[in-house]
């Protein structure tokens, strides 16, 4: 081979190079590079026999492996790397991570979220790794739903403000920036509309819902500039996202000018034929899914023989593979690869890998995400005199339950059998140690466990040969446990009780058929809150529970999600007053399983207003969150009331701050269109600003929204706004009691 063929030659245009090396591939190498397999397994075969083009779940050691042997093959294609990298670099000891993306949506920041993936870029890329399957726009509904924690919970205009952000914060400077790493916008679209709450199911949803709701956040991060995205698992009207010509290319490719990568969720392509079963064998489901607009196949490695036979059956046309490895080899040259095929850099990793600097930031990441949702006073404590404070509860000092899914020893990967180094995680026990008065009595007690681990009855693997994850029981009420704690609570001044759930309870293929709290945790905060001791509980879990009597009773709740590595420091310090409460629920809370759903921009139309045994009020609301003062908001005024289709939407109002300390006030705008041509959310987020508030002050706040927001979706798929009247609804929640109105027209 010369020294320097065609494609090889940096000064040459992109596609000239593109076309170059494609006009010298085989058919099994073209095959080859749509591959991304999993290299937890035989990276040998993976690479020099299958030809893979990518790899994902690459230990630090395979990485080294795959990297020596792709020099080793004919014409050396780099391997584009992917991992997981949810929430910060989840599978490497040792890195920054930060709370799930459900609870990095509490702090309804774009600003700060974006730090966080540059962070998570930082660390990642020097690893070797150049794609984050991340961010996930989907829209959470069914909180049964095992993946609730992925999304950045229920609107989809705060999700496609975040998603951005996250995108932006990945991608640093662009394509060929060796510091950034390629997002993934997943799962498209409509994964997330399950029945019953069950993963991967059949979405039962128009293509006019599609692009009312779930198609927004995705059409934004396309316009842009997201380079791939991911499909979901499930079907929509009978056919598999994988097939689904409509939305792939008419409506992503053509619609939305989308020229970058389609990546299939785990054995999409495979489980067309060996699940959905729509394809009668690989041959047919590579056809179809080459056909539909997919370029990399994400471990399915009977794609390699099954897409070349598809092509000798004449199933499908070697021009129609060549269009999908033209994507992937155009993604490869613009990232520079063929020239630094970005190696793992153990010195860059000593200097960016967990650092102090990243510490900081999840810290602050940690700290904006909790949310105070209920205060009868008790909340801040102060530390004027000695206290005893009582930390109960299994989720009190267990750090996987600090970090949730997507992290270390969470199940995913082999290589990490005990997650992340303990010393860089501080649980809530660890955190009152930490920050509460040195002549403090802070003690502990269990008190209760949330599940036992059982084989699954239908065998260890799934039918693709995956290992099937343990079926997490209750755990029965343990009355030890639960005298201990009485007893620790009996003696001190406060009990924190932290609850929740664990990573068995949550992620793929682990949803829930209820929303109780597990095992003998409703048994301990009945005791607790029998004994009198003023009671704060802490929700640490992937998604929200519904409570019991004695938890809503309780003095204070505070909603922490899984907060990350710090997380455990952070909620002391709320408790302790240190920092202010300024989180605001993403996701609306039920009361109890049966509401589900209980998102806040309902149709209008139904009969009645509540069920005829229990409201259809959730307990906690969509924007939901309280601060240690009382916040008023006033005199809510529209600058021009009748305003046209191209024109902006400016209002005023006043926000009076009539305690002693200052509010990080999110001020939400919530547009209702009055009268439609069809049936629509009673209202829907359509802007906020975050702005404080002094203790004791008064500001005026403007806010402007463009009239092309206050869109619907007509009976024939197309957004428009329609003339007519509207009301501007503002305030600190969705809660139409917590909202001032005003009325506008668009003419």
């Amino acid at each position: 081979m010369p020294a320097e063929l065609p494609y090889q030659n940096p000064a040459l245009p992109v596609e000239r190079r593109v076309d170059d090396l494609l006009a010298r591939m085989s058919l099994p190498e073209k095959v080859g590079q749509m591959l991304q397999l999993d290299a937890r397994n035989d990276v040998k075969e993976i690479v020099s026999e299958k030809l893979a083009g990518s790899i994902l779940h690459t230990s630090p050691a395979k990485m080294l492996e795959a990297i020596d042997l792709v020099a080793k093959t004919r014409l050396q294609i780099p391997l584009l790397v992917a991992e997981d990298c949810i929430h910060g670099h989840s599978f490497w000891p040792g890195a920054t991570i930060f709370p799930t993306q459900l609870a990095m949506a509490a702090t309804w920041d774009p600003a700060l979220l974006e730090r966080v993936a540059r962070v998570s870029a930082l660390e990642v890329a020097a690893t070797g790794i150049h794609q984050t399957f991340s961010p996930v726009l989907c829209i959470a509904r069914d909180l049964r739903w095992g993946r609730i924690d992925e999304t950045f919970g229920e609107d989809p205009f705060l999700i496609g403000e975040l998603g951005s952000a996250m995108i932006r914060g990945y991608q640093g400077g662009g394509l060929s920036d060796p510091t950034g790493i390629l997002a993934t916008a997943k799962h498209f679209a409509g994964y997330s509309e399950t029945q019953g709450g069950r993963d991967a199911s059949e979405a039962d949803i128009s293509p006019r819902k599609l692009r009312s709701w779930f198609l927004p956040p995705f059409e934004r991060v396309a316009r842009e500039g997201c380079q791939v995205f991911m499909l979901g698992y499930q079907s929509m009207d009978g056919v598999p996202i994988t097939a689904n010509r409509w939305l792939l290319n008419d409506v992503l490719k053509e619609e939305w000018g989308f020229s970058g990568t389609l990546v299939t969720d785990w054995d999409n392509v495979g489980r067309m034929v060996w699940e959905q079963k729509v394809c009668a064998d690989y041959a047919e489901a590579a056809a179809v899914a080459v056909r539909a607009g997919n370029d990399l196949v994400m471990v399915t490695p009977g794609f390699f023989e099954g897409a070349q036979e598809a092509v000798a059956r004449g199933l499908l046309t070697e021009a129609e593979i060549d269009a999908a490895v033209r994507r992937i080899l155009r993604l490869k040259f613009e990232m520079g690869l063929f020239e630094n095929p970005r190696a793992p850099d153990a010195q860059r990793q000593r200097e960016v890998i967990g650092i102090a600097e990243h510490a900081d930031l999840n810290l602050e990441v940690a700290r904006r995400s909790l949310v105070l949702l209920r205060n009868d006073g008790v909340l801040p404590l102060e530390d004027d005199r000695f206290r005893r404070i009582a930390v109960i509860g299994p989720n009190a000092d267990d750090p996987s339950a600090q970090l949730g899914d997507w992290a270390g020893n969470s199940g995913q990967v082999d290589w990490m059998p005990d997650g992340h180094p303990r010393e860089m995680i501080e649980t809530v026990l660890d955190g009152f140690r930490r920050v509460a008065p040195e002549n403090w009595d802070i003690t502990h007690a269990r008190g209760a466990d949330i599940e036992r681990l059982v084989p699954d009855p239908d065998g260890d693997t799934y039918p693709d040969g995956q290992p099937r994850p343990p079926i997490s029981q209750a755990a029965p009420v343990d009355s030890h446990l639960i005298s201990l704690a009485r007893d620790e609570a009996i003696r001190a001044d406060y009990a924190v009780v932290v609850v929740g759930d664990t990573v068995n309870l949550t992620g793929e293929h682990k949803s829930t058929a209820t929303l109780e709290l597990q095992g003998g945790q409703i048994a301990l905060l009945d005791a607790v809150a029998a004994t009198r001791t003023p009671m704060i509980v802490v929700l640490l879990d992937s998604k929200p529970c519904v409570l019991p009597p004695s938890a809503l009773n309780a003095a204070a709740i505070i909603q922490a999600f899984n907060p990350g590595m710090l997380g455990g420091r952070a909620i002391a310090e709320l408790v302790l007053g240190l920092i202010e409460p300024s989180g605001r629920m993403p996701l609306s809370v039920p009361r109890h399983v049966g509401q589900q759903p209980v998102y806040y921009n309902q149709i209008r139309g139904q009969h009645g207003t509540r069920y005829a045994d229990l409201t259809q009020d959730p307990l906690f609301v969509f924007g939901e969150g309280l601060s240690y003062t009382t916040v008023e908001y006033s005199d809510l005024s529209v600058s021009n009331e009748q305003i046209g289709q191209d024109g902006m939407i400016e209002a005023r109002l006043t926000l009076t701050n009539t305690g002693t300390r200052p509010s990080l006030e999110t001020i939400q705008a919530y547009v209702s269109d009055l009268v439609t041509s069809v049936t629509w959310a009673v209202r829907e987020l359509k802007a906020y600003r975050q702005v404080t508030v002094p203790a004791g002050r008064s500001v005026t706040v403007e806010i402007e929204l463009p009239a092309a927001a206050c869109t619907l979706v007509t009976a024939d798929g197309r957004r428009v706004v329609e003339p007519g009247d509207f009301e501007l609804l503002v305030g600190p929640s969705s809660r139409e009691s917590d909202l001032l109105r005003a009325p506008f027209r668009i003419g």
